[in-house]
């Protein structure tokens, strides 16, 4: 089912509402309910022509329909006497003003549509169909939920038109030029940008770029202790956004973090890649950023072996080249961490509903061979995984009402997206959300070596988060099956990254682990042993990763290492400032 025929679907069911103006409502709702259930049923096969494959099969059980039916019926009646005899009120945050309660159509209208919704919505989770046809009717569904609320249209929605009338237009003036702003910059504002600059409020950890190539910088950080442990610390970002997630603020800076935690810290920032680099390959990524990156932070500092971090992609890219090291023979990297990283793409969450053959195939002709995966299509995507919060609740507040978003450095970051050269990007796909195939042993061939992740075999800390929708907990988990070295995980709670950026201080949240050394192969049973702990899961980190830093020395004195590497520029650099 696509949105376009949820839609339809809507359409029926409203179409119906429009038919009691002063009368028992069941027949329109059965009228409604009944040929919103045949468009339903009319989908499977529907468009199919010579050419075309023959939609997935989609089926109803009847005596769960009948149960829908009459749930819609007594609901719908219900609802009608309580608007003839009462003022409606909603818990969903956007149709909670008192503009709404104070308004009987807006309120009605909502109403009716959180009703059509959890009935659609129950109607999609009744199929029956294969997973990934079910995933997608859900995912559509959800998607036609989030576009189809009156509070997206200026008519319907009263906050607006009372913002407008007392304002005189004006606020209408202001939502015509945000949205003329928003189309001239390629994505709607969720923050106002223009309070914040790399190096001054984000990003301003001291430090220096003390290495680059076509690929990355590197950037050496400035040591806030007199002492540091003899193993450096290396911490791979996710190239699909800026590194600059692990230092917002001083006060939420994982980099900073560790730094103040006594480590020699090094980040990767990765270059925005623009058309000289449309032939990048997931072997470029590999050999030419993260082993490189490996490689120079040995020769920096002098050690024989270092430590690593990668998070998220930058995890998937972080383990990709260790395995390739441990081919050749070769353990630079001491112990690793890896934070809401998927190795096992087993259990993708809702990203899987994108990936199919057909579409990689579609892809790799497109850009496969060379191209830019442009980085507002990636963050477009991702922000209608979440469209109440990420999408729709801007546009109500910057087009309808004329509002200027607060500042957030969250947000901002999340609105600096990074295209992805398209040779890089297919062979990810492909071999990961497709195919699966890096937990398979010799199945892939990176930089000229087999791959197998057994090979693997030294201490890692693996974090997930409870309610990530990218990673979802079970894909974190998994790769607690995968390693054969020593293994500490812990599950935190939240999202994707308000789970990672926890910092002690803010006493929030709460993680859990498990000290009985156990790793049953289902996470809901490891979560069955494991204790919960108040707080951030940070202090638990820095002790793990001390445990595996050698002895302390004294702090250098100076970036980089004379002559070969000298400061570049100070930090964050310029290949962070690349806009997409």
């Amino acid at each position: 089912m696509t949105p376009d025929q949820a839609i339809s679907m809507w359409q029926q069911w409203a179409s119906s509402m429009t038919q009691m103006p002063n009368q028992a409502p069941q027949a329109g709702f059965m009228t409604g309910w009944t040929k919103a259930l045949e468009q339903l049923q009319s989908f499977n096969g529907a468009g199919a022509g010579a050419g075309t494959p023959r939609a997935p099969k989609i089926t109803f059980p009847p005596e769960r329909l009948a149960e829908l039916q009459q749930d819609y019926v007594r609901q719908a009646t219900e609802l009608w006497n309580q608007s003839l005899q009462s003022s409606l009120t909603f818990k969903d945050k956007r149709f909670a003003g008192e503009a709404w309660e104070r308004n009987p159509l807006a309120a009605f209208s909502a109403a009716v549509y959180l009703l059509n919704t959890r009935t659609l919505m129950s109607l999609a989770e009744a199929a029956e169909a294969d997973p990934k046809t079910k995933a997608r009717l859900v995912f559509a569904v959800e998607q036609w939920a989030a576009a189809a609320a009156p509070s997206n249209f200026l008519a319907f929605n009263p906050e607006a038109l009372k913002e407008a009338v007392a304002s005189k237009g004006e606020s209408l003036a202001r939502g015509v030029q945000n949205m003329l702003a928003d189309l001239r910059q390629g994505h709607v504002s969720m923050t106002d940008e223009s309070v914040f600059e790399l190096g001054k409020n984000v990003a301003s950890t001291e430090g220096a770029v003390v290495f680059e190539n076509e690929l990355f910088q590197l950037i050496e950080y400035k040591p806030l202790t007199a002492k540091v442990y003899e193993r450096p610390v290396l911490l791979v970002p996710p190239c699909i956004n800026k590194f600059y997630i692990m230092d917002l603020q001083p006060s939420n800076s994982l980099i900073r973090y560790a730094v103040s935690e006594g480590h020699r810290t090094f980040v990767v920032s990765w270059r925005n890649p623009d058309q000289s680099l449309a032939q990048a390959t997931w072997d470029d990524y590999i050999e030419n950023a993260a082993i490189k990156a490996i490689q120079t932070v040995r020769d920096i500092t002098g050690a024989r072996q270092i430590n690593a971090l990668g998070f998220c992609v930058g995890g998937t890219i972080l383990t990709t080249a260790l395995a390739v090291l441990a081919a050749r023979g070769e353990k630079p990297v001491a112990a690793f961490t890896l934070l809401t990283t998927l190795i096992d793409f087993s259990d993708t969450g809702v990203l899987d509903v994108f990936v199919d053959e057909a579409m990689v195939r579609h892809r790799e002709k497109q850009m496969g061979k060379g191209g830019l995966m442009k980085g507002q299509d990636m963050a477009s995507t991702f922000s209608f995984l979440r469209p109440n919060d990420l999408v729709w609740n801007y546009v109500v507040g910057n087009y309808l009402k004329g509002q200027t978003p607060p500042p957030f450095d969250l947000l901002y970051w999340n609105s600096d997206s990074t295209n992805l050269p398209g040779p890089f990007y297919t062979w990810y796909l492909r071999h990961t959300y497709l195919q699966n195939d890096l937990i398979k042993p010799n199945k892939v061939t990176v930089c000229g070596e087999k791959i197998d992740l057994r090979k693997i075999d030294i201490p890692v800390y693996l974090y997930g988060s409870r309610e990530d929708h990218i990673v979802p907990i079970g894909g974190a988990y998994a790769s607690t099956q995968v390693f054969p070295g020593a293994k500490r995980f812990v599950m935190g709670s939240s999202g994707h990254i308000a789970g990672v950026i926890n910092p002690p201080a803010a006493k929030k949240r709460s993680h859990w682990l498990r000290e009985d050394g156990e790793f049953p192969p289902n996470v809901n049973d490891w979560v069955a042993g494991a204790t919960e702990h108040p707080g951030s899961w940070w202090d638990d980190w820095s002790a793990w990763l001390a445990s595996h830093a050698g002895k302390q020395v004294a702090a250098p004195r100076s970036y980089g290492k004379a002559p070969k590497y000298k400061v570049i520029e100070p930090a964050p650099g310029r290949y962070v400032k690349a806009k997409a």
